[in-house]
C-alpha cells in the first residue's frame, strides 16, 4: 500500500505539472481577478523552476558528492541499486535510463579491482507489470559483458529503497556471510536516503555516488542565472521527490 500510495502522490509533486495546470486555468477561467492571479502564478512557477542556478544550489545540498575511483578502497562487494533501466518488451532488451551510470561505474570499479563482486538490487519500481525484472535481466547482460557468474549477485524482490536494504541484507546474511566490506553505489541525489536505509537495517556501507549533477564548488555560467531552461523543470522532479521521500521515510521509521 505504501508503495502504490507513494507513486500516486508523486504525480502531484512535479513543478511542470503545476505549470501546465496553472496555464490551463489561466486560459479557460473568465473571472478577471482569478485570471490575474493565475497569470502571476504561471509566470512565477515558470521562472522559478526553470532557473538553473536556484535548482543547482538546492540540489548541491541534497547530493552526497563523489569520490575519485583512485581514492576508493577495496571492498568485497559493490551494491548497485536499481532504477537504471526500462524493459523494451518488443525487442526484449533493457533500455538505459538516466541512472544507468550506477552500473557503468560499478563495472569500472570491478575492472579496477576496487570491488570483488557486483550485487544488483531491485525488481521493478513500477506499480504495474511492464516486463522489467531489473536485477535478473541485468545479470544476463553482465554475463555477456564478461563478468564471471560467481562475481554477480542479485536481489530480485525489492521495489523501493527501503526494500533494497531489507532484501539485500537477507541475501548477504543468508548466502554470503563472509562478505564484510560493502560499497553502496547509487545516484548522488539518492545516496543520503539510501545509506540511511542500509544503516537502519544494520547493513552499513561506504558510499560511491554516481550520476552527479553538482559538485562541491559553485561554478556557474552567466546564462544559468537568468536564462530559463526547460530541462531544469524535470530536474526538480528528482529534487522534490527525493526530499519528500527522505522526510516520509523518516516519519514512517525507515531511516
Amino acid at each position: 500500500m505504501f508503495f502504490i500510495l507513494s507513486k500516486l502522490v508523486s504525480i502531484f509533486l512535479y513543478p511542470f505539472n503545476w505549470f501546465i495546470i496553472s496555464l490551463c486555468l489561466f486560459l479557460f477561467i473568465k473571472n478577471p481577478l482569478w485570471k490575474k492571479r493565475l497569470k502571476i502564478s504561471t509566470l512565477l512557477i515558470f521562472f522559478t523552476f526553470s532557473n538553473s542556478f536556484l535548482f543547482l544550489e538546492l540540489m548541491k545540498k541534497l547530493e552526497v558528492h563523489g569520490t575519485k575511483i583512485e581514492e576508493v578502497g577495496n571492498y568485497d562487494v559493490g551494491i548497485v541499486l536499481g532504477g537504471m533501466f526500462e524493459y523494451n518488451n518488443d525487442l526484449q532488451v533493457l533500455s538505459a535510463k538516466s541512472h544507468a551510470d550506477r552500473i557503468w561505474q560499478a563495472i569500472t570499479l570491478y575492472k579496477k579491482g576496487k570491488i570483488k563482486k557486483i550485487l544488483v538490487s531491485g525488481a521493478s519500481g513500477y506499480v504495474t507489470d511492464r516486463g522489467l525484472q531489473e536485477a535478473e535481466q541485468l545479470r544476463e547482460v553482465l554475463l555477456i559483458w564478461g563478468i564471471p557468474k560467481n562475481d554477480i549477485l542479485v536481489e530480485t524482490i525489492s521495489k523501493n529503497t527501503h526494500e533494497n536494504a531489507l532484501e539485500t541484507k537477507k541475501v548477504l546474511k543468508t548466502s554470503y556471510p563472509d562478505i564484510k566490506k560493502r560499497l553502496l553505489i547509487t545516484s548522488g541525489f539518492h545516496m543520503k536516503r539510501a545509506k540511511a536505509c542500509f544503516d537502519k537495517v544494520g547493513l552499513p556501507c561506504d558510499t560511491f555516488s554516481t550520476g552527479l549533477i553538482t559538485g562541491p564548488k559553485s561554478n556557474y555560467y552567466w546564462d544559468q542565472y537568468i536564462v530559463p531552461d526547460m530541462g531544469t523543470f524535470f530536474g526538480w522532479n528528482k529534487l522534490i521527490k527525493e526530499t519528500i521521500g527522505y522526510i516520509t521515510y523518516k516519519i514512517v521509521g525507515y531511516i
